[in-house]
């Protein structure tokens, strides 16, 4: 496109840009840049030195055992978080896009947990789940008599923030899964009607297939909400316990620069989760896209 056709001065699209550059630059391509090299460097307390250590944070983040269990707990976390969203979000969407009475009270309900900040889910979720006072376990006390210690055992503790992080991202599944199963080709579905398919058969073989390019989008989507959006839930719920237990990536990032001021290894952890992400989204594309349909 000839820029002359639309702007009088060659210099004029650039300087309406500008203001974007300015931004971009000061606050996504220095920090970036600075934690790469950061990540080189182990630093004093609030910065007073630094000394060069090249890849010494690299090497110890990937033979201490305990940044190795926080990696396991990374996974774990981050697989059941996309699989349980993505799966539930799925569900629900075939079920309100039922023409039934109410339907729109229904997916409203469905959407509005998305609508709350993270650390207001998360204060929701630490008031039900109290050890002592929740009224999750005032009601199984009362009718199975067990008061089961969700922050104190290690695997309760882990199923409640992928619990937590579930509840809060499927309504965000919900929205873009609604919305292509209202765009679906209906003769399709309505020929495999006429031939006599069943409705799992319906959902397996048609709309599950002409639903994969959404699908694929939020895979990806997910994914990073897992690694990177989950810190208020770990933060409000376990704080990483108990015996770090659920003391993810993201979290531990946190706690080794604001709170044990070891700012090169966590800004080398900001460099692993960063790769880590751009890797499987590189992956996601690759493998994903042979199994998406696009056609009807």
């Amino acid at each position: 496109m000839d820029t002359h056709a639309a702007y009088k001065s060659r210099w004029l699209p650039w300087v309406l840009l500008a203001p974007t550059f300015v931004i971009l630059l000061a606050f996504l391509y220095y920090p970036t840049f600075e934690t790469f090299k950061l990540s080189l460097y182990r630093v004093a307390f609030l910065g007073l030195s630094k000394k060069f250590v090249g890849l010494a944070n690299y090497k110890e983040l990937f033979t201490n055992p305990d940044y190795l269990h926080i990696f396991w707990n990374t996974a774990v976390f981050a697989f059941f978080v996309v699989l349980f969203s993505m799966a539930a979000g799925l569900a629900l969407s075939v079920l309100a896009n039922q023409k039934v009475s109410g339907w729109r009270v229904y997916r409203l309900l469905l959407i509005w947990p998305y609508a709350l900040s993270p650390a207001v889910a998360g204060v929701i979720f630490l008031f039900l789940f109290n050890e002592q006072s929740g009224i999750v376990n005032y009601l199984l006390s009362i009718t199975l008599g067990i008061t089961p210690g969700w922050l104190t055992n290690p695997k309760l503790a882990m199923a409640l923030i992928i619990f937590a992080a579930v509840w809060k991202n499927v309504g965000y599944n919900v929205v873009f899964y609604i919305a292509g199963l209202q765009n679906l080709p209906g003769e399709v579905l309505e020929a495999a009607l006429i031939d006599g398919a069943s409705s799992w058969q319906r959902f397996w073989k048609i709309t599950f297939p002409l639903l994969s390019p959404m699908t694929f989008f939020l895979l990806i989507i997910n994914t990073i909400y897992a690694f990177f959006e989950a810190f208020p839930f770990v933060d409000l719920l376990t704080k990483g316990g108990p015996s770090d237990a659920t003391n993810i990536l993201i979290f531990n990032i946190y706690r080794d620069g604001f709170e044990y001021y070891k700012t090169g290894m966590a800004a080398a952890q900001s460099v692993i989760l960063f790769v880590a992400v751009v890797f499987l989204t590189i992956m996601q594309f690759r493998l994903g896209e042979s199994r998406v349909h696009y056609g009807s």
